[in-house]
């Protein structure tokens, strides 16, 4: 049986891996946080959304993809920022300085959006594991079970083997993803120009970049990511601090990096594959795998889409799963067993699957309720790193405070609009 696992926990592991390995590694020991971070930004909900926007729109939205991973990147090193500055993580925070009615509405709301998270990520591995080997959507659902339940034993042997397995998952996700660009050929000009001039051909490309936004910020990633960076390395004084925080942006660059290949990959290469050969309405991951190969002539294409889709999946349900200890831990000071919570997070998708729901509407719904939990993360976040007495020296610059201000009302307000056009249609 997997024993509980708590913030604490995870911090001691980390520390203890990274204390004993520094000055045997070097500078490397301080890397981890941000792959893992970067794990919310290939699951199955961005599978989705870039290659509808690929295979609509061309490489017209490539622009929305960079700029999206731009922003991740600030968030993501704000996250670290005040798990290193402060040795707690944002729900800790929360719980420190809101009222405890406050408190417990942040963590029902924070378990409902991982619950949704963790949906998309779990029926996306069990999608690929029915595309790759002809398994139904339940035995599929039941192997990742499986598979995720052992990933989780990693925790007996330390940290940081966690994170070498994960990261190991994610480049593994974007040689794939390189490998079907190169077998694509994208048009390099259309494709830079899509990558560098903004623009909307229509409204519901509008939709769609905010889709694109919606399924790159993640809360539950946010929550982690601040536990995995909160005394992970004993700070000696404010300029150790400073020094450490250098290594973490340069982290949170690197995983935001790989996560921003993967993602303007797989646009560029629905873009070159089906836009370019007028199929304009490929919207479904099913429809992709069946796709690739018949359009590229070769059979390695669709494999290789399903292999990294599933590994996208198992990577991000074992960290989904993670996240939900850190925010139950940190808002109401609990935990339970690592292996209840995999048990509990199951369960809406084996129900979903019995009922026979399209796994693409489950992951559109999905998509929408976690777009409810985006502000409460990030607003706090933002106020938090921006107070001297809280952040020490490692407070925020006010033209960080002002772009990260205008990072959250862009992703709050595009949110509420892909919330309404659901909801009404439009």
């Amino acid at each position: 049986m997997l024993s509980t696992i708590s913030d604490s926990a995870i911090r001691e592991q980390a520390a203890s891996a990274l204390n004993g390995t520094a000055r045997r590694w070097g500078w490397t020991a301080f890397f981890g946080p941000a792959l893992i971070a970067a794990v919310a930004y290939i699951d199955p909900g961005n599978f989705a959304t870039n290659i509808e926007a690929g295979s609509r729109y061309g490489y017209t939205l490539l622009w929305v993809v960079l700029a999206a991973n731009l922003m991740a990147m600030l968030i993501q090193t704000l996250s670290a920022r005040l798990g290193l500055a402060t040795g707690r993580n944002l729900p800790q925070v929360i719980r420190a300085r809101y009222p405890r009615p406050v408190v417990w509405c942040y963590w029902i709301q924070a378990e409902i959006v991982a619950i949704a998270t963790d949906l998309a990520e779990f029926l996306g591995a069990a999608l690929a594991f029915n595309l790759l080997f002809g398994l139904s959507l339940m035995e599929g659902a039941l192997l990742t079970g499986a598979i995720t339940y052992l990933a989780l034993h990693l925790y007996r042997y330390g940290f940081r083997l966690m994170e070498i397995v994960i990261g190991a998952m994610i480049l593994a996700v974007a040689c794939g993803f390189i490998l079907e660009l190169v077998l694509s050929r994208p048009a390099p000009t259309p494709l830079l120009k899509g990558l560098l001039i903004p623009g909307f051909p229509d409204g519901y490309s509008l939709y769609l970049a905010a889709g694109i936004l919606g399924a790159t910020v993640m809360p539950h990633v946010i929550y982690l990511h601040s536990a995995l960076s909160q005394q992970r390395i004993q700070v000696k004084d404010d300029a150790h601090r400073l020094r450490l925080m250098r290594y973490y942006r340069l982290d949170v660059i690197i995983g935001m990096a790989i996560a921003g290949v993967v993602n303007i990959s797989m646009l560029a290469m629905a873009a070159a594959v089906f836009h370019a050969n007028g199929r304009l309405n490929v919207a479904t991951i099913s429809d992709s795998y069946k796709l690739l190969a018949p359009m590229l002539g070769q059979v390695t294409a669709s494999h290789v889409f399903g292999a990294a889709l599933l590994l996208a999946g198992l990577s991000s349900s074992i960290v989904g799963t993670l996240s939900g200890q850190v925010i139950m831990q940190g808002f109401v000071a609990f935990t339970i067993p690592l292996w209840l919570r995999r048990l509990v997070t199951m369960l809406p998708a084996l129900v979903i699957i019995m009922l026979g729901v399209s796994e693409q509407k489950a992951l559109v719904g999905s998509q929408v309720i976690l777009s409810f939990g985006i502000p409460f993360a990030l607003i706090p976040l933002l106020f938090f790193t921006a107070n001297r007495r809280i952040m020490g020296n490692l407070v925020n610059h006010k033209s960080v405070t002002v772009v990260g201000g205008i990072v959250c009302t862009l992703i709050v307000l595009l949110n509420a609009y892909v919330l309404f056009s659901t909801f009404t249609g439009h």
